[in-house]
């Protein structure tokens, strides 16, 4: 029998007593990791063991190895305490795209005992300034564009700005972080949502959670290796082309995977498929991290072809459709692993994961759950349903945020009183304990009473060729409440196929209530946030009166 078919066999290697993912109960019954790094602090230092083994790669050539990056975070750490007078527990906002300084910014916060808040760099300076107020940090560290963007805020507010691509330089060869303690219970990240709907909440994760969240992925990649007969931990160290952006919780995953064994992050300012192709060459990249449409627009420009060294895809940050597996599969066979994940800012990173030939056999799930993640599923009175029923997805592990900054009525209304979290999204858990997500709950359309989940009629106009992005959404109707609308980007633009066409290619896996009524054919990119989520609330305002005929 192959680990695939009985994944607790697996498990039960890696998290037995003694085992390198052992579980304990923490003081307050949560699931903890037995071993391993206390402290963000304490996992930064131990990358020092890797010397000059290559670590940050940007696209325009700037590259750190594991000990030039220690020594700049920590000549910047020295400098933050020293020169600004920052203590542990102030904030020191991150503001900017995707350059190797970030990662030093970032890290040297936390050699400082700071809590860093990674600012959205795709936000107005109005919005900055919101979470500005909201957090009130001691320092900015921006790059040259946020710079202008937010150097009226940090004027007003006597707040120093530093160009991180400037300060995290010249600080001399002295390794030696600030001389403070820096405690699992203190807070190290403040994460702000995606604030889609009304103002973004700052989700506060103490050292504790962000260890959890930093070795997860070493332990999904351990249990990938046992279910493909590998041993965990041998072969090359993955070279990482990772293309969330920095702010996004999707990315420290990928980021701690690649630090935890000594790999090389290798980054983009800014998405290009064709771009990606050629760093990909260059740089001999084994791993590639986006979400799924970057990754389904890596595979259109590969056409089958390159991607030579490529060994894992893995998506994560929005719903991956089935057709994203089945093309990596029809172009490489089982040569490349695909990986898909599923976790929030508020889980500081990926919970659950599922990989390999699993998840080429199941490609509508998002996997099992980490050693220190549980799962449940509620019905609208909170209480638990048995496997096999849709409800509501609630988690509770090490890695979840200790709840909202400054906000205590929007912390109880996530969290229980017996400390699981509310994501919002409907989900069913099998019996090997694998979970599918279903849909958001804010997103199931009702028609005429029965429920449709746009996950599912998205994945069906997925598997479509002629789709390049496809988003559901329920439309008014003055019987029904509400009818199913798709809103669709095609290859080769308008008139590659018909609205018809896709609802008979729909109407074949599908009943015919979950057919959309209506399909809008879009020329240009559907909206998404920075974490690369269709913003369907946006759409549902653009389209409301597509049930009238407007917008067909």
């Amino acid at each position: 029998m192959s680990y695939v078919e009985s994944p607790s066999r697996a498990e039960a290697l890696l998290t037995s007593p003694g085992a390198p993912f052992a579980v304990v109960p923490g003081e307050d019954g949560r699931l903890e990791y037995a071993s391993g790094p206390r402290t963000l602090r304490e996992f930064a230092e131990a990358t020092w063991a890797f010397g000059d083994a290559p670590f940050l790669v940007g696209e325009d050539g700037a590259a750190y190895t594991y000990q030039e990056f220690l020594r700049a975070a920590c000549g910047l750490a020295r400098r933050l305490a020293d020169v600004y007078g920052l203590r542990p527990g102030d904030r020191a906002v991150i503001a900017g795209r995707n350059h190797p300084e970030w990662q030093v910014a970032f890290w040297a916060a936390q050699l400082a005992g700071l809590v860093a808040v990674p600012l959205n760099a795709w936000w107005t300076a109005d919005e900055c300034a919101y979470a500005l107020d909201d957090c009130a940090p001691g320092a900015l560290l921006v790059d040259d564009e946020r710079a202008s963007l937010l150097g009226g805020w940090a004027a007003r507010n006597g707040v120093p700005c530093l160009d991180f691509r400037e300060a995290t330089h010249g600080d001399g060869d002295d390794v030696a972080p600030p001389a403070v303690d820096v405690l699992p219970d203190d807070d190290a990240t403040i994460l702000y949502t995606s604030g889609t709907t009304g103002h973004p909440k700052g989700a506060v994760a103490t050292h504790r959670a962000q260890v959890a969240a930093a070795i997860n992925p070493r332990y999904q990649a351990a249990a990938a290796a046992l279910d493909r007969g590998a041993l965990p931990g041998t072969g090359r160290a993955p070279v990482s082309l990772t293309t969330f952006p920095f702010f996004h919780a999707a990315a420290f995953t990928s980021v701690y995977a690649v630090m935890a064994v000594g790999g090389t992050l290798v980054m983009m300012r800014k998405w290009d498929a064709a771009k990606a192709l050629d760093l990909i060459d260059l740089h001999r990249v084994t791993h590639y991290a986006g979400v799924p449409t970057t990754a389904l627009q890596l595979l259109d420009a590969a056409a089958g072809q390159r991607l030579a060294t490529l060994t894992n895809l893995n998506t994560g940050g929005a719903p991956a459709p089935p057709a994203l597996v089945r093309r990596l599969a029809e172009a490489y066979g089982d040569r490349i692993e695909p990986r898909n994940g599923y976790g929030l800012t508020e889980t500081c990173g990926g919970v659950l994961a599922h990989y390999g030939e699993a998840y080429r056999r199941r490609p509508d799930s998002v996997g099992r759950p980490t050693p220190v993640t549980e799962t449940r599923v509620a019905g609208p009175d909170g209480r638990p349903l048995p496997d096999g029923e849709t409800g509501e997805l609630l988690l509770r592990g090490q890695s979840l945020v200790r709840g909202y900054w400054r906000d205590p009525e929007a912390t109880a209304a996530a969290f229980t009183a017996d400390g699981w979290f509310r994501t919002g999204d409907l989900a069913v858990v099998r019996e090997d304990g694998r979970v599918s997500v279903v849909d958001r709950i804010k997103d199931v359309v009702i028609r005429g009473g029965e429920n449709v989940y746009c996950v599912e009629v998205e994945a069906a106009l997925y598997g479509h060729p002629a789709i390049a992005e496809a988003a559901v959404l329920g439309v008014p109707h003055p019987v029904l409440g509400e009818e199913v609308a798709a809103v669709v980007r095609l290859r080769g633009g308008p008139g590659a196929v018909t609205a018809e066409e896709l609802r008979a290619h729909v109407a074949r896996g599908l009943a015919a209530y979950k057919v959309p009524a209506h399909v809008v054919v879009r020329d240009v990119p559907l909206p998404r946030n920075a974490g690369g989520k269709v913003l369907k609330d946006e759409l549902r305002r653009s389209y409301a009166r597509v049930g009238e005929g407007e917008g067909v």
